[in-house]
């Protein structure tokens, strides 16, 4: 079964992969060129519909599953920030170090080292039949201290609850158990497993 993913973020397409093996799992850019999809719902569960939805509508094929995610991290110290904006926090064109970065600069101008924090996966999963929404949650918190070279985005700063390493320096198999959007695709698999294209 063809599983469409509706991004082009590598590592979310390698995590995702890793994940769904049942599926032959692309990447919508392999099949349309890759469009802007303006991302402006107020949570982590619109965007990623809105996501799915264009990716569906754009291929035009009724038999694709469409998978989107819309993640990112919390900071509770900094009145939820970044949430919906981790991926674009420092700005449009912002790369994963220039967010971290910022996030570090404003933990540190509040005059803090640490702060509680959880990341949100949130997938809409969408076929000719439906809409489906599931999520999945990582509590933890996040330092000021970049630690690690394994994973991307904000896992440098990340230390999830029970551990005392950040996800940079945990193995791979190991946040695979703990990880947010494997929460969330353990449910979407489910969900598209009962789809019958």
């Amino acid at each position: 079964m063809k599983l469409v993913l509706a991004t082009s973020n590598k590592g979310k397409v390698r995590e995702i992969k890793e994940y769904c093996k049942d599926f032959e799992v692309v990447p919508y850019s392999e099949l349309i060129e890759e469009f802007e999809i303006v991302e402006d719902g107020k949570t982590f569960k619109e965007n990623a519909i809105i996501k799915a939805k264009a990716v569906y509508d754009a291929i035009g094929d009724e038999n694709i599953i469409v998978l989107a995610d819309d993640s990112g991290i919390s900071v509770d110290l900094l009145n939820g920030e970044p949430g919906i904006y981790s991926a674009r926090y420092a700005g449009k064109n912002a790369n994963d170090k220039d967010n971290l970065y910022k996030l570090v600069k404003e933990l540190k101008q509040k005059g803090l080292e640490t702060s509680p924090a959880h990341y949100t996966a949130a997938m809409a999963i969408v076929s000719k039949y439906s809409v489906k929404t599931v999520h999945g949650w990582m509590y933890g918190k996040v330092i000021t201290d970049p630690r690690g070279e394994n994973g991307f985005g904000y896992d440098p700063i990340f230390i999830p609850e029970g551990f005392d390493k950040t996800l940079g320096e945990l193995e791979s198999d190991v946040k695979k158990d703990l990880s947010h959007r494997s929460k969330a695709l353990r449910l979407a698999t489910l969900v598209t497993k009962t789809i019958k294209l």
